[in-house]
């Protein structure tokens, strides 16, 4: 099993905003698709919720979903209450974890690599992104997306 996490960030840390991404980068939205694709995801109960509908359950992808909420369940969603749990679930998978916040904490640590797509504007935000103290495998030159944000990919590893 190989465990990656993903995710998007501002410049100044910012990973939400009431639930939802505080910007609009369709570039990154291809690059997590095509990262993903065909892999087993994990995410908390608040990140599934925070899909659009017509994106749940992520397509092309297993996804399960860490929640304490006993007896939730959602069409598509495999329920775990903890990570451990979903990581044994997804023993020789391509795994990544893909929020929220206290997630991504808990399973650093264990990741074999990071992903980030690193904006450089700034946004208010109610939820940040983990410190990530891992050498840089790769980045990408800065490029600007056709929303007129600019970001670029950053790849650290294990």
């Amino acid at each position: 099993m190989t465990l990656g996490l993903i995710w998007a960030q501002a410049a100044n840390g910012v990973i939400g905003l009431d639930g939802a991404l505080p910007w609009h980068l369709p570039e990154d939205m291809a690059h997590f698709r095509t990262l993903t694709a065909g892999a087993t995801m994990i995410m908390g109960r608040k990140t599934w919720d925070s899909l659009p509908a017509r994106f749940r359950p992520l397509p092309g992808r297993r996804n399960l979903v860490l929640t304490r909420q006993t007896g939730w369940r959602a069409e598509g969603a495999e329920v775990f209450a903890s990570l451990a749990e979903a990581l044994a679930a997804a023993a020789g998978a391509d795994v990544w974890v893909m929020g929220g916040a206290a997630v991504y904490a808990e399973a650093l640590p264990l990741a074999d690599r990071v992903v980030v797509t690193e904006l450089a504007e700034a946004f208010d935000g109610d939820v940040s992104a983990p410190e990530v103290h891992r050498p840089v495998l790769a980045a990408t030159d800065w490029a600007e997306s056709s929303t007129g944000l600019h970001y670029r990919w950053v790849t650290y590893g294990g």
